[in-house]
């Protein structure tokens, strides 16, 4: 287990040590770039991860996570790398198709992995501690990056800045080649007799995660082999009554999940027509399992919403450099007002584990107050544009306010995130998170379409404080799923 979680650890801490995300919004906006501009560069990053949500999260169910979340950092250091040499719109938006390709890559994938290598030594329990902290690595890592914005700007500008991003981001693509590659927990590709039914969350210890958790689910599973659920396990290897797959004729064995060891390569093999149409079959089997299970079985459509709805109202963040900057604050202060909300949901992720127990409604009456929290916290460092002489006191205030509220909401997305988890029972477990992927990055599209269109009228402080209006809708929802 120390081996799997320093790993991944690593991993989760170098995608987020990133200097250029304290003042890429402001970088954009020296080099000429309108607030309305800006927002088209925010959709096309997030369009771009709405494409490719759900297409490759089969695909991380079919082929090695490991090597996905290596491409995907290879992509995210190509993105800043086009960004520094080229620093135009035109390059801008290649660099955001790139970050969004790095993002799609890496949704659903790692915490698939994650969980799977989890269910691998049947201790699904830590799944929500793990998760939280992962989150609160991120975070950690994301508001020493940002610190780290101040002083480099003051050396070097934004080209010092950029560099190290570059840099960090070859770091974090070494760190995902040292991943475990865990075993998938394949059960079977039928989710037909789920559909809509109660659903009893499995426990998170004692037997392993591997195995079918319900009676509905073992019969569908038995009725996979015929009919038309036999056309999306066809093509799979055997399953081993430990739930793993057995390597069939010609099939390399599965790399070991021994913490201590290095996962064992298999040798390339010629890639045959047949093994081609396999593949395609297998890909379109999981492909279609996830979506099935993500939209016919209640328990899981609820938690994909809210989810995703935590998760994508964060795209506010994206916002508070050009707030700070509103607000009179100069690159360097507005690093540090940045690096404020990056505490708040630094201990949100950090308390997830402690939190794992909490009510529904108690969940529900904290986010709330977050919204509340965080539209009071907006406008009030807008105020610091009209009373300069008190900027240092409502800006402080004010985003210390925008943190607590942007802590609560990640305490939320983890709790939630990990519920979703333990709900599902097919092979698709990758699929299913990109498609709560793909109704983030919905809901992020929508944002960005907002700022765009409403700040033409309103001051960027009034159109922020609007953007805390979802915590108060997820609240609604946190009371009503029982996931």
């Amino acid at each position: 287990m120390r081996g799997l979680t320093a790993r991944t650890l690593l991993f989760a801490f170098t995608a987020d040590l990133i200097p250029l995300y304290a003042l890429y919004a402001l970088l954009f906006a020296a080099h000429g770039l309108s607030t309305a501009r800006i927002s088209a560069l925010l959709a096309i990053w997030s369009a771009t991860t709405f494409l490719l949500e759900i297409p490759t999260g089969p695909w991380a169910d079919t082929v090695s996570r490991r090597v996905l979340l290596i491409l995907s950092g290879v992509l995210l250091t190509a993105g800043f790398t086009v960004w520094t040499v080229f620093p135009s719109f035109p390059g801008f938006a290649l660099g955001f198709v790139l970050w969004g390709a790095s993002t799609s890559l890496r949704s659903g994938t790692f915490e698939a992995l994650i969980y799977d290598g989890l269910a691998a030594r049947s201790a699904t329990d830590r799944y929500p501690r793990l998760l939280g902290y992962l989150r609160a690595a991120s975070e950690s890592a994301a508001l020493l990056g940002i610190l780290a914005a101040a002083p480099l700007y003051a050396w070097g500008g934004y080209p010092l800045v950029s560099w190290s991003s570059i840099a960090i981001a070859g770091l974090h693509t070494a760190s995902a080649s040292t991943l475990p590659s865990a075993p998938k927990a394949v059960a079977a590709a039928a989710v037909d007799s789920l559909e809509d039914e109660p659903h009893t969350p499995a426990p998170r210890s004692g037997t392993s995660e591997a195995a079918p958790r319900s009676g509905a689910f073992e019969a569908a599973s038995r009725s996979a082999t015929s009919g038309a659920g036999a056309a999306t396990v066809a093509d799979l290897p055997p399953i081993s009554s430990a739930g793993d797959r057995t390597p069939g004729p010609g099939t390399a064995p599965p790399a070991s999940i021994d913490d201590d060891s290095p996962p064992k390569v298999a040798v390339p093999q010629p890639v045959s027509p047949q093994s081609a149409v396999s593949g395609a079959a297998r890909y379109a089997g999981m492909l279609r399992a996830g979506v099935r299970e993500a939209l016919r079985v209640r328990v899981i459509r609820r938690g994909v919403i809210l989810v995703a709805l935590l998760n994508g109202v964060t795209a506010f963040d994206e916002y508070f450099a050009l707030l700070a900057g509103h607000a009179g604050a100069g690159p360097s202060l507005a690093a540090v007002l940045v690096g404020l909300t990056m505490v708040g949901a630094l201990a949100g992720a950090a308390l997830a584990g402690r939190t794992e127990g909490i009510r529904p409604r108690t969940m529900a009456a904290a986010l709330c107050v977050a919204g509340v929290l965080f539209i009071g916290g907006s406008l009030l460092a807008g105020l610091a544009a009209h009373y300069p002489a008190a900027m240092y006191v409502l800006t402080a205030v004010g985003f210390s306010c925008v943190g607590i509220a942007y802590g609560i909401d990640f305490d939320a997305d983890v709790l939630a995130s990990a519920r979703l988890q333990d709900a599902i029972e097919g092979p698709a477990r990758a699929t299913i998170t990109s498609v709560s992927g793909f109704v983030t990055e919905v809901i992020a599209l929508l944002v960005f379409a907002f700022v765009a269109v409403v700040s033409a009228w309103l001051p960027i402080s009034v159109v922020v404080a609007l953007l805390g209006v979802p915590l108060l809708l997820a609240g609604a929802l946190s009371a009503i799923w029982r996931g």
